[in-house]
């Protein structure tokens, strides 16, 4: 049995925890052009495989690693897809009309995954072809897998990071960027992030404008009829749901969240 260095196998491990969640995402994505079936899933039992007492060991050590990459899905698939900026988007959107729980956080956490399967579908298609694929066929290895399984997640997140939070992130690391070469991918994928949350904020305060001015409007027509006990936002509510409808306002912004990303 061939002996690993203990961080070239933890890095192996991580590896083959994060391909197992980009090929879930990609099956996902796919499903509705071919079937899986089981046999084509990867065989870890190479990996997880241990004899005797030191193997129970090693197996028990590898499944608490895997176990606790795959905890971290979530925030992985968060990292390095659109969804924080559709989630971030649409909760400023509702937060901007005044109601708090319509639609409700379920609802809205729903559209912005299916849009962004939407939106990611060729990254997920390229991800698995170049990368999975091959991996599950036996014709790379796990570090050329990641290598290919990544790189198309990575073309997507350079053209939409901010150039100055790469830079202000590995100077505040003492990590600069060589030029030339390619941005560290934890790197890369916190500034994508950031700069997403960025651009999310961005066009929620483009959001807030309209309605924030009939709010002032409102107020003010109450304030100069007497009425100043009556809450303003309680009035303005239906003429924001009106403006909102009459400009059929979901369309409109979802319309404009995937021409952003189509660009």
């Amino acid at each position: 049995m061939t002996r690993h260095a203990p961080g070239e196998y933890g890095l192996r491990l991580v590896r083959l925890s994060l391909l197992c969640l980009v090929a879930a995402l990609c099956v996902a994505s796919l499903a509705h052009a071919q079937e899986v079936s089981p046999d084509q899933l990867p065989d870890l039992r190479g990996t997880l495989q241990g004899t005797g007492e030191a193997g129970l060991s090693s197996t028990v050590v590898q499944l608490f690693l895997v176990v606790t990459v795959l905890s971290l899905a979530p925030g992985i698939a968060m990292m390095v897809t659109c969804l924080p900026f559709m989630v971030i988007v649409f909760s400023i959107m509702r937060q901007a009309l005044g109601i708090q729980q319509a639609p409700p956080n379920m609802m809205i956490m729903a559209l912005a995954m299916f849009l962004t399967f939407f939106v990611m579908e060729p990254v997920f298609m390229d991800a698995w072809a170049n990368g999975i694929s091959p991996y599950m066929d036996g014709a790379i290895n796990e570090e050329q897998a990641w290598v290919l399984t990544t790189e198309p997640f990575r073309a997507f997140m350079n053209q939409r990071v901010d150039p100055e939070t790469v830079s202000v992130l590995s100077d505040a690391l003492n990590r600069p960027v060589v030029e030339g070469e390619s941005t560290s991918f934890p790197l890369l994928a916190t500034s994508f992030m950031l700069s997403e949350i960025k651009h999310a904020f961005q066009i929620g305060f483009v959001i807030f404008l309209p309605f924030m001015v009939i709010d002032l409007v409102v107020a003010s027509v109450l304030m100069a009829v007497g009425m100043m006990m009556v809450p303003p936002t309680v009035v303005s509510l239906p003429f924001k749901l009106g403006f909102f409808v009459l400009a059929d306002g979901w369309l409109k912004i979802t319309e404009a969240v995937l021409r952003g990303y189509a660009s």
